[in-house]
């Protein structure tokens, strides 16, 4: 049986697809996509919040898109006329766990939480809702949020699959960094690579897996990749794929390093760092999918504000577009995002 209809998603439809975004998006879709009204409304008729207080709660700050969403909460909800109680675990479990069931003692009249492993802080999103305090989730797919914000994680994966099999013409040894399986967001687009890939078998994934780590996520990376760099010589080894793009960073540099730029990596977030070196002639990275942290951070402030006010009929996701980036589009992107 032939695989090009499979599941809808063809071997020629993907390759073909990866190839026309890979020539960058187009500007109508980019400037789209930085417009509030992109992610579920624009901000002309938000409601004010004076008066209330609103938790920001996040597993950290100390990376582009925490540090970005966070920073966007607290100016919008200041704008909005609000009061910021700002919770920051400092990617530690034990004090996220701590901040959150604070907050069920301290009674803030919404809770907006960034980020985490599902399985460790769900219990505690449930005793937030029980106690009656509205909860709202970015990048946290909990049953227990009125809202979740994020990137469309099942589309981020699916872009960036498809992306690398156009690249590598559906063959070629790709090594993966798969540390974070269990924060929802890495799973997907995790699972979205292996879907695309499943159609394409001269495509072999090196193992074992590698695991990407929090703290020193760059310098880990680096430090793996170089290590494996003598096993597998020029025409051994394709390309690197990861979640997000910290790692990516570290398998870059390692590359540049050992003089490896055949070798292309592809990752999610499109950190600043990243699309410096995507700029650079030779580059290893071929490829990020660019999120909009700070777009995220105030659409997730502009549905509380809503359900404040009494808007109680909001989605249980709204989807905030990710940006394909290349060489040909970075500047672009970054003017989209206002990093330029």
């Amino acid at each position: 049986m032939s695989h090009d209809n499979d599941f809808g998603i063809g071997r020629r439809t993907l390759l073909g697809a990866g190839l026309s975004l890979a020539a960058g998006l187009g500007l109508s879709s980019l400037a789209r996509a930085a417009t509030p009204g992109a992610a579920g409304g624009g901000d002309q008729d938000v409601p004010s919040l004076a008066g209330k207080r609103i938790a920001i709660s996040t597993v950290g700050t100390s990376i582009y898109f925490d540090s970005r969403a966070f920073a966007a909460q607290v100016e919008e909800v200041k704008r909005l006329g609000g009061t910021p109680i700002t919770l920051d675990a400092g990617r530690n479990d034990k004090a996220m766990v701590t901040q959150l069931q604070n907050l069920v003692t301290q009674k803030p009249d919404a809770v907006i939480h960034t980020l985490g492993t599902l399985s460790i802080i769900d219990p505690w999103f449930k005793r937030i809702a029980a106690a009656g305090i509205p909860l709202f989730t970015i990048e946290v797919p909990s049953q227990h949020a009125i809202n979740t914000i994020s990137a469309d994680n099942w589309t981020t994966g699916l872009v960036l699959a498809k992306k690398l099999v156009a690249d590598l013409r559906g063959k070629g040894r790709v090594l993966v960094f798969n540390g974070f399986y269990g924060v929802p967001s890495c799973g997907i687009r995790y699972d979205q690579l292996k879907l695309v890939t499943r159609y394409y078998p001269q495509i072999e994934f090196i193992q074992p897996e590698l695991r990407d780590v929090i703290p020193n996520t760059v310098q880990d990376a680096r430090g793996q990749v170089s290590a494996l760099l003598n096993k597998y010589p020029k025409g051994e080894l394709d390309a690197i794929w990861t979640a997000w793009d910290l790692p990516q960073l570290g398998a870059s540099q390692a590359l540049i390093e050992a003089a490896r730029t055949e070798v292309k990596t592809y990752g999610v977030d499109g950190t600043p760092e990243v699309l410096e070196l995507l700029k650079q002639p030779g580059t290893p990275v071929a490829a990020v999918v660019s999120q909009q942290p700070a777009l995220i951070g105030r659409t997730a402030v502009h549905n509380v504000a809503r359900y404040l006010a009494g808007e109680h009929d909001l989605p249980r996701e709204t989807f905030v577009e990710t940006l394909l980036t290349t060489a040909d589009n970075v500047d672009e992107v970054k003017r989209i995002r206002g990093d330029a």
